[in-house]
């Protein structure tokens, strides 16, 4: 017999569970002193011991409250787990989004943990490791910080907009994407790279920056910050009528969205390496 799918709130008490337990752990072995413990796709993309000790304990913790499920995550991906259970959850974690500002103590990082069913995000939970903040959404729920609920910036001129965005690794891409910036920023108030795409969706949710775009985005990136975005009032979404993915994701008030998104594809955002 198939199991329904279990209600969003049931979901995301697990989620805040474990990724407050898992930001625990990070700050502590952050405290107790982190080093590189191998690279990825270039010498200037690491992971840490901590990111695969989160992931560890993350894992762990979601086989024990719900041992049905699949779980992708950074570090492991699939982690041996099968396709979603007969209800249709699989769990999507980032342990540390924001690895190199975590391995410099700047204050950027956050365990990021989302639950979709079927396919489709349902709850989300962004902790900040360092100071605790802790946003969450529910698909329909609304996005939320500290128990205020969340609305996105009210901001309607392109040239007011104060945009965060990030940048890849491979300094192919990189070059692109700073020539994109500098074509960019003539346009919008300004440009911040804060260095944790999870933190940047999650600021643009509140409004403390008005806009995110960036290109590169995996799912454990986007999933759980895109549907607080989503949840605040943001239009998430790539170019040209894609859904937001490794492509492009643009996350803005619908005012913004579409000045936005014309001059990103004027200016091929997501193209390039």
């Amino acid at each position: 017999m198939v199991r329904s799918a279990p209600e969003p709130r049931e979901l995301l008490d697990i989620a805040i569970e474990v990724a407050r337990d898992a930001a625990a752990t990070a700050y502590r072995m952050r405290a107790e002193g982190v080093s590189v413990a191998a690279t990825k796709s270039t010498v200037t993309d690491v992971v840490t011991a901590a990111d695969r000790a989160v992931e560890r304990q993350v894992l762990d913790a979601l086989r024990r409250l719900r041992p049905g499920d699949a779980v992708l995550g950074e570090e492991y991906g699939e982690a041996g787990t099968g396709p979603a259970g007969p209800d249709g959850v699989r769990w999507i974690v980032d342990p540390i989004d924001g690895t190199v500002n975590y391995l410099y103590g700047l204050r950027h990082s956050a365990v990021s943990l989302a639950a979709e069913v079927d396919g489709v995000v349902v709850v989300g939970v962004v902790r900040n490791i360092s100071t605790g903040e802790e946003w969450t959404a529910t698909a329909g729920g609304g996005a939320w910080r500290d128990g205020r609920q969340l609305r996105c910036s009210t901001e309607t001129d392109l040239g007011q907009t104060l945009v965060a965005t990030g940048f890849g690794y491979d300094p192919k891409r990189r070059a692109h994407q700073a020539r994109v910036v500098a074509e960019l920023i003539p346009h919008v108030r300004d440009i911040r790279r804060l260095g944790a795409a999870a933190i940047d969706l999650c600021f643009a949710a509140e409004g403390r920056v008005d806009a995110y775009y960036e290109k590169g985005l995996a799912a454990w990136d986007l999933a759980a910050g895109g549907l607080v975005a989503t949840e605040a009032g943001l239009r998430v979404a790539g170019l040209g009528g894609a859904a937001a993915g490794p492509d492009m994701v643009v996350a803005a008030p619908p005012a913004l969205f579409g000045p936005l998104h014309d001059r990103l594809a004027d200016l091929d955002a997501s193209g390039g390496p």
